[in-house]
């Protein structure tokens, strides 16, 4: 399969953003929530925003395949779409404006393409492989980001998303991994929900961000802007090779410090 050019289905993904927000944006502060089957929050702006990019890739790549959390889709396709229209439910449910929406183009699982855009705040993260990452402010303007500095733990300022599947609050399965310590051995440890704190890597803020539970369409469009940005991108158990479908994520600004942080979430000798 000939690549297209990917600087085009970037300015393609932004306009899918920019499509979503029109649809989620009516909703926001006034709209009920509905549990699905895992127990997750829905909204109609969800729904809504998913159906108008669905219908957007149909029309303009309709070879394409789209996989998105509402309405699923083909696990791996030599050229994908794979889509949240709105992560972050719960804080959008709560009326909180730091929800986003991720838009990535991928092939053969990897991916090419992000967009990390927040309707609200009416800022953008996005990326195409070779091409760098960018932050997009509310007014338009535009400017190259990057990771901040090497730093050692001590020195970082590192996020997670939650507890879910810690040493705080072990899994179901039993999978427990060891955050505590980056607490206490973090300059400065915050908690920052969803796709947020991964755009905040990309843009230097943040360190390192964690998130151990995650799906597809989560992390798709997180791993060219933090790539792009400078910054390293793994599971937990430090894969790189199939990342889109390893479950979880940790970004971030260096190696050292990503292996260090490994070595502390895993508990492996000398943490």
């Amino acid at each position: 399969m000939n690549r297209p050019d990917l600087q085009e289905l970037l300015r393609f993904a932004l306009e899918l953003a920019d499509l979503a927000q029109a649809q989620i944006l009516p909703h926001y502060q006034r709209c009920g929530t509905e549990l699905k089957a895992d127990g997750s929050e829905v909204t109609a702006a969800d729904r809504a925003a998913e159906r108008a990019i669905r219908a957007a890739i149909a029309q303009r790549h309709p070879m394409h395949a789209v996989i998105g959390e509402e309405f699923g889709g083909e696990r791996d396709a030599p050229a994908q779409w794979i889509v949240d229209p709105l992560d972050g439910t719960s804080a959008f449910a709560l009326g909180m404006p730091l929800f986003g929406t991720l838009i990535a183009y991928a092939e053969h699982g990897e991916p090419l393409v992000g967009v990390i855009h927040f309707p609200v705040l009416g800022e953008t993260v996005y990326a195409a492989l070779g091409g760098g990452c960018w932050f997009r402010r509310r007014d338009g303007a535009t400017e190259r980001v990057r990771v901040g500095a090497a730093a050692a733990i001590e020195d970082a300022v590192v996020s997670a998303s939650g507890v879910h599947a810690t040493d705080v609050l072990p899994a179901a399965d039993g999978t427990a991994h060891v955050l505590t310590p980056l607490l206490r051995r973090a300059r400065k440890f915050r908690f920052c929900g969803d796709c947020l704190q991964h755009a905040l890597v990309c843009r230097g803020s943040l360190h390192v961000a964690i998130d151990t539970v995650m799906q597809p369409w989560d992390i798709a469009a997180l791993v060219p802007c933090i790539e792009e940005a400078g910054g390293v991108a793994s599971a937990l158990d430090g894969r790189r090779e199939g990342l889109v479908h390893a479950g979880s994520l940790v970004a971030s600004c260096s190696p050292a410090l990503h292996a260090a942080v490994l070595d502390v979430l895993n508990a492996r000798e000398g943490c």
